[in-house]
């Protein structure tokens, strides 16, 4: 072979292997058949080799998009991942949600939603070399929910990451339980509430590498990746520990050592009867300090609009009270407390406290503006419901 030629030939077989090597790690487009035949979009990134798995879930105000970086780093690191757009989000079928009233949307999440992240369960697990028996889910706001609901349902899910979320009762519930599975959690403190949700779902995991990461800005779920560059590589190198390295465990550090400081009354809230208990245990302290602080106002809201939507009418009127005894200062306890006696069907209860909240609203200044403006619309219409102008 002449030697100028040489070169030429070694140059074009590193490019076609370079090609091929791309093309092994290059993400698919994917249509997956609902229970009910809505198509689902999907993108599945696959790994090198035989890998873990893992499904990333989007929050409510985006779409599967979000997560592509991410899992174009996972699938570098050697884990296949699958990401999915909710029915009525992005590319998948179904009525778009901002379309959807309010209560058909609640009746989708809880209904079609599960139905969908199994069926997207199910394609990722059947793919050549992905574990079906080692699988980590991540979600971020209402994607929270859902991952601990998937992990729930399928002992395979072996570790989570959770951004800026919630979860109910029954997700709680199972976090108590699940000493096996590790989860990492986020949110920042300028994402209303988020703090203390996360806080709470991580101080419930019983498995000790569980770990959470506090920022002080950065916004809602995804949206901390722009403010926080490392976050990704955080999670990544996660569900590579978790999954690949020592699947179902995590380092304990000093970090992940949490205890659990306001959960125990939170807890007590959460358990039937608990709410004269927990109001005894404010009556106490408040002895001591007319200014104590037993448990967080969001939390406990949170808790009464879970009981509310389960129809425990009774007692999310009992905990929204114990709220308003607590934060008697607060616009949105009473706003609160108006929808738990609106649902109770208690109208001139409702009035009086929706009333109550735009009476407080003049003064507030702890809320911000938005917030303070959604307390109003809230309260508004309320008292325009029930006939008499604010």
């Amino acid at each position: 072979m002449d030697p100028r030629v040489a070169p030429k030939v070694f140059a074009l077989l590193s490019l076609a292997l370079t090609c091929g090597a791309l093309q092994l790690h290059a993400e698919k487009v994917v249509n997956l058949r609902a229970r009910d035949g809505t198509n689902l979009k999907a993108t599945f990134f696959p790994a090198a080799s035989s890998a873990p798995g893992v499904l990333l879930l989007h929050q409510c105000n985006r779409q599967r998009k979000v997560w592509d970086e991410l899992g174009a780093r996972l699938a570098e690191s050697g884990i296949n991942v699958l990401t999915l757009d909710y029915r009525g989000f992005g590319e998948s079928g179904g009525t778009p949600w901002e379309k959807l009233p309010s209560q058909e949307r609640m009746q989708v999440m809880i209904e079609k939603w599960p139905e969908d992240v199994d069926v997207a369960l199910e394609y990722l697990e059947s793919q050549p070399g992905v574990k079906k028996d080692v699988i980590g889910a991540g979600g971020a706001s209402c994607g929270v929910n859902q991952s601990i609901q998937a992990a729930r349902r399928h002992p395979e899910v072996r570790s989570l990451v959770l951004l800026s979320g919630s979860t109910g009762r029954e997700g709680r519930e199972f976090l108590r339980k699940a000493a096996k599975v590790p989860l990492f959690a986020s949110a920042a403190d300028d994402d209303g509430g988020a703090v203390e949700i996360m806080q709470w779902l991580y101080s419930l995991s019983q498995n000790p590498g569980s770990r959470f990461v506090h920022y002080s800005d950065g916004g809602h779920g995804v949206d901390m990746f722009a403010a926080h560059k490392e976050l990704p590589g955080l999670i990544q190198e996660w569900f590579v520990t978790t999954l690949v390295k020592t699947p179902g465990r995590a380092p304990v550090t000093a970090a992940s050592d949490h205890k659990r400081q306001e959960t125990n009354i939170l807890e007590l809230i959460d358990q039937p009867g608990g709410v004269s208990k927990a109001a005894q245990m404010l009556a106490e302290a408040r002895k001591r300090d007319p200014k104590a602080v037993v448990f967080s106002e969001v939390l406990v809201n949170q808790i009464g609009y879970e009981h509310m939507q389960s129809g425990d009418t009774k007692g999310a009127v009992e905990i929204m009270k114990l709220n308003a005894t607590a934060y008697p200062d607060s616009p949105n306890v009473y706003d609160s407390l108006g929808d738990a006696y609106m649902a109770e069907g208690q109208k001139e209860l409702a009035k009086q406290n929706a009333q109550k909240a735009l009476e407080l609203l003049a003064s507030d200044t702890k809320d911000s503006e938005q917030r303070r403006n959604m307390i109003k619309e809230s309260a508004e219409q309320k008292v325009k419901e029930l006939g008499t102008k604010p």
